[in-house]
């Protein structure tokens, strides 16, 4: 009995061992490379290029107030649109002391005038009742009371603009009023009721009162690489595409490309705007982040293979073209004329032909007993 147990002991030892042996021998030999194959085909080749930056409006205006004061009410909000001439705020005057001082002054010297031109019209008028002076000498009085009067009448308007921003003469001019200089859409109103506005002058831009644009007039601005600046042309057509509005594509033309470079993260970029073209019902923001992609090279029904195939050797380009089949088959290396590339697929000018079959990359065999 212990023998015939020895046996099969010694047995399962042989067939583990013997199977160690195959396992590791089979796992020892190398497997065979398998590559993916391509037939070339005709297509088109484009080659595209993609801009980053922004839709804004063509013109936008910053309205400032023509005097100094504090905001007392604001007509229009962020968004309305607005006519030209039509009120955004209004606000209330903060009198210069020395301009208050100086038309007080004014006033004071004009009412004095005209007093003392009334009474040389009283004294001259018993004198010409007496006829002890000729009419052209009553006449020059009369003149000289009617410019005093003229000139109180002007020192008074000139004390109410220093006090209220407008006289009861120009009313509907009044400076207090702040009124849009164009038709559009208004886009920002960083100012509150209460808030202090300075008007323009030598030393500051003045305190803007409101943001207005005409938001069917957009452009696309964004910055290309000086490596592609060359390609571009004045006309060409782009597409737009807006982040926010992912579903919609828009059309616009290149117009204006900068003739000086911008240092951009240590590459040397230039600024490129294009005319946008509205689609009927869209609603763009001014601001939107966008992708403009434009055309550089095309290349139209030509035979193309997957970029990826290519060998490149110095100047020269290589492909491995299939002979044989089963386990028979080999690849022969051949150069190929290549032209325009889009990135994936590339143009081949001369080298093969539509009935060849190209070898691409190594095909990755998944391991089945999972290791």
């Amino acid at each position: 009995m212990k023998k015939y147990k020895k046996l099969i002991i010694a047995a399962i030892i042989a067939l583990i061992f013997i199977g160690t042996f195959v396992f590791l021998y089979q796992k020892s030999q190398p497997k065979p490379v398998v590559y993916n194959e391509f037939t070339p085909k005709v297509a088109d080749i484009v080659k595209t290029t993609i801009i980053t930056g922004r839709i804004e409006p063509r013109n936008e205006v910053n309205v400032k107030p023509q005097i100094s004061g504090i905001i007392t009410e604001l007509c229009k909000e962020a968004g309305d649109y607005i006519q030209a001439g039509e009120v955004i705020a209004k606000v209330k005057v903060i009198p210069d002391m020395g301009q208050l001082s100086s038309a007080q002054s004014r006033v004071r010297l004009a009412e004095i005038n005209m007093k003392q031109a009334q009474v040389d019209l009283e004294r001259e008028e018993n004198l010409y009742k007496q006829k002890l002076v000729s009419a052209e000498e009553y006449d020059k009085i009369k003149q000289a009371l009617k410019q005093a009067r003229e000139e109180k009448a002007a020192a008074d308007d000139a004390l109410q603009v220093v006090r209220e921003g407008f006289s009861k003469s120009n009313a509907n001019a009044s400076s207090t009023l702040i009124r849009s200089t164009i038709s559009g859409v208004i886009l920002d109103i960083p100012v509150k009721v209460g808030n202090s506005v300075i008007l323009s002058n030598t030393f500051n831009d003045g305190t803007t009162i409101a943001s207005v644009a005409n938001m069917n007039d957009l452009i696309f601005r964004g910055n290309i690489d000086e490596t592609e600046v060359g390609k571009l042309v004045i006309g060409i057509p782009l597409k737009i595409t807006i982040g926010a509005l992912q579903d919609t594509k828009y059309n616009a033309v290149l117009e204006y490309i900068s003739p000086k470079a911008v240092e951009n993260n240590g590459a040397n970029q230039f600024e490129v705007k294009a005319a946008v073209h509205l689609v009927q019902g869209g609603k763009i923001r001014s601001g939107y982040s966008a992708n403009a992609e434009i055309e550089l090279a095309s290349a139209k029904q030509v035979l193309t293979v997957p970029e990826s195939t290519i060998e490149f050797s110095g100047d020269s380009t290589f492909v491995y073209v299939k002979k044989g089949k089963g386990e028979q088959k080999t690849y022969e290396r051949r150069q190929v004329t290549t032209g325009l590339s889009d990135g994936v697929n590339i143009e081949i000018k001369g080298g093969i032909t539509k009935k060849d079959v190209v070898r691409g990359p190594q095909m990755i065999v998944e391991n089945k007993e999972g290791n």
